[in-house]
């Protein structure tokens, strides 16, 4: 729905279903409410991000997408961080009703602020400084997209990139999402730790997960993003293989904030190639990637990885899901090399 600046109020709407969505969720009084208003959330959470990745994208030169979406992203580790810390601290004075009360409150502040600085007078500004410096505006100006979205689906997927590259970050997601979605499980069944402390330490990754995002986007830029995406699929399999040793609070701390350089890293580079591959259906292309890579992973995973553990225990889960990390190396050869001096036009 539309470009550039028009991006903020679409993302604006994913935005107001989260927020109200969680609210509500403070309200339930059963199991199947809870799972209505869980499922409405999706709706919101699954758009926000394609939506605000397509919206930085067009808001930086193509040089430097790589770090323009990386710096984005560390939204994503320092939310990983904060918002295990937040319910920890509510948690320890109230209960998990009360975390859905007060975390997505924070969601109309951030709104606020999308309104000030997506603006068209910004857009602008941001094009002509581009221009000066003779640097590559990430669309062309005078494109106008259709109303169509199912055309910009189709424009998405007739690159070859942007279908390797739904494999690969569902692959990635369904890696992370299997271990974030039972790691709390894991530290209080098995190391024995209290709910508020595990839920504090789950978050660990993203103490060096901001940092991960920018370096591994802006090393995406100059290295190319089939290089970065290597070394990352190498450090993020053997870190989740390492989480079969934690044994104790500190062994989680120090694995988990090992596992931040690398847990967040990939999705910064891989959105950037796929903008890179389909600049004028960029929130097509980023749509699938997100929805059906998120979505997917996220539903499938959870069975699959709660059977490991449940009939083979915690080690063969993590080594499943490791596995299942290094599978991406297969739709990553094949893909075209979008950065870099091996950038193929």
């Amino acid at each position: 729905m539309g470009r550039g600046h028009r991006r903020t109020w679409s993302w604006m709407v994913t935005a107001v279903i989260t927020v109200v969505s969680g609210l509500a969720t403070f309200f339930t009084n059963g199991i199947g409410s809870l799972k209505l208003w869980r499922l409405v959330m999706g709706f919101g959470t699954g758009s926000m991000e394609p939506v605000n990745v397509a919206l930085v994208s067009e808001f930086w030169q193509r040089e430097d997408r790589g770090f323009a979406v990386g710096a984005h992203q560390t939204g994503m580790p320092f939310g990983q961080f904060v918002g295990p810390v937040l319910m920890g601290a509510i948690l320890a004075v109230g209960n998990w009703r009360t975390t859905f009360l007060w975390i997505p409150a924070i969601g109309l502040v951030i709104m606020l602020l999308q309104s000030v600085v997506g603006t068209k007078r910004n857009e602008h500004r941001v094009y002509s400084w581009i221009e000066t410096r003779q640097l590559t505006l990430p669309v062309d100006k005078a494109y106008r997209p259709d109303r169509n979205p199912l055309l910009h689906f189709a424009q998405a997927l007739r690159d070859r990139n942007v279908g390797l590259g739904l494999l690969t970050n569902f692959m990635y997601l369904w890696a992370e999402m299997g271990v974030a979605t039972f790691l709390t499980l894991h530290l209080t069944s098995k190391v024995g730790l209290p709910l508020s402390e595990a839920a504090v330490i789950s978050g660990a990754s993203g103490i060096t997960g901001w940092m991960g995002q920018i370096v591994w986007g802006a090393l995406s830029d100059r290295l190319g993003r089939k290089f970065c995406l290597s070394i990352l699929t190498v450090g993020f399999s053997a870190c989740i293989v390492c989480c079969m040793f934690i044994g104790s609070a500190t062994s989680a701390w120090i694995i988990l904030i090992v596992w931040g350089i690398f847990r967040n890293s990939p999705y910064a580079v891989l959105y950037a190639m796929m903008v890179d591959s389909s600049p004028r259906a960029a929130g097509a292309s980023l749509g699938l990637l997100v929805g059906v890579g998120l979505g997917l992973s996220g539903a499938l995973v959870t069975p699959v990885a709660g059977y490991f553990i449940q009939h083979f225990g915690w080690s063969w889960d993590y080594l499943m899901l490791a596995g299942v990390c290094l599978l991406t190396f297969v739709p990553m050869s094949l893909m075209r090399e979008t950065a870099g001096e091996k950038a193929q036009v």
